[in-house]
């Protein structure tokens, strides 16, 4: 009998001893899974978010996968598509870039934690109950500030003195409906108050954006501003040559337009935003609450003016512009 209480007291112990490395060696070998939904793919915003989680310490193979669902620009596979990462159990999902990932999501399910990037306005959108203390399981960052298009048009009426019609190229549906209306309401109030005339372009796959630059051209736009799109992101490059094919000074949502030969942007840093949703995973991923941890604004917004293009569309940016400029391309 004593033997015997000897060898489970001996076992006891063993296990003791070796338990607390085992559950370490659990923890370790534990590989996050992150589901990425988005519209289209983010070519260089997706990056950003993956140099966050690098530096916050997750290896992707190592310690954390990336799941991606991208809708190819068709809104109405998003729902499906959020389902699969739902039924893939992953431990988070990243809406990325817009309304319609994040409502998708949303409605996908009620217990996976998510984090959106660059929504216009989550609360009147539906997405949260408020800023602070968003509740339920969805919070992340807010980027495409409405207000955002009247001051975009005031900047590129300032550089192209004497402006009298502007075109507007939108993709409906991308940033959800009220969004696009209170945008377009900003730009139509912002319009009036300029004394310029809005024509208003839609397209809905890159397809379009010949016949929408050849209307602009037709209706002898003297320039021209965006709303947010992905596509129009991930399209960058062939929108500012053909705006620099029918010389038309542009104003766009973020510096990496400009980097790609735009005339200007202004707008938050769309490549910062990336990279601070990687903190709000790693929070969900060590225990925090989504409902409890509060949206976050743009609290600084750049303007980012490029002289080349300018010199090549006959422009001379006034001083006092030139002077409000966080970075000049030249």
């Amino acid at each position: 009998m004593i033997g015997l209480r000897l060898a489970f007291s001996i076992t006891l112990a063993l296990g003791g001893l070796f338990s607390p490395v085992a559950t370490e060696a659990q923890q370790a070998a534990k590989i996050a899974r992150i589901g990425w939904l988005s519209t289209s793919p983010p070519m260089g915003l997706g990056e950003a978010f993956r140099q966050g989680l690098r530096d916050l310490g997750y290896v992707e193979g190592r310690n954390v996968v990336i799941e991606y669902r991208f809708a190819e620009g068709k809104l109405e596979r998003l729902p499906a598509l959020a389902a699969e990462l739902v039924a893939l159990k992953v431990d988070v999902i990243v809406a990325a870039a817009g309304t319609p990932p994040a409502l998708a999501a949303k409605q996908a399910t009620r217990t996976v934690p998510i984090v959106f990037i660059a929504v216009g306005d989550p609360v009147t959108s539906g997405l949260v109950t408020s800023l602070a203390r968003p509740g339920g399981n969805v919070t992340g960052l807010s980027g495409l500030s409405p207000e955002l298009v009247g001051k975009r048009l005031e900047l590129l009426t300032q550089a192209v003195p004497g402006v009298s019609r502007v075109a507007v190229l939108w993709q409906p549906g991308e940033l959800g409906e009220r969004t696009e209306k209170d945008m377009m309401k900003g730009v139509e109030v912002a319009a009036r108050a300029l004394g310029v005339r809005l024509q208003v372009v839609e397209v809905r796959r890159p397809d379009d954006f010949d016949r929408a630059f050849s209307d602009m051209t037709r209706a002898r736009a003297g320039a021209l501003t965006l709303l947010g799109s992905n596509m129009f992101f991930n399209e960058r490059r062939r929108l500012v040559d053909l705006a620099a094919n029918k010389r038309l000074p542009a104003v766009y949502l973020s510096r990496e337009y400009v980097d790609a030969g735009g005339l200007m942007s202004y707008g938050s840093d769309l490549a910062d935003l990336f990279r601070r949703a990687a903190t709000y995973v790693d929070k969900i991923l060590k225990g925090a609450k989504p409902g409890d941890l509060p949206v976050e604004q743009p609290t600084k917004f750049e303007l980012v003016i490029n002289l080349k293009t300018a010199k090549a569309l006959g422009l001379t940016i006034p001083p006092s512009l030139l002077g409000r400029a966080d970075h000049v391309v030249e």
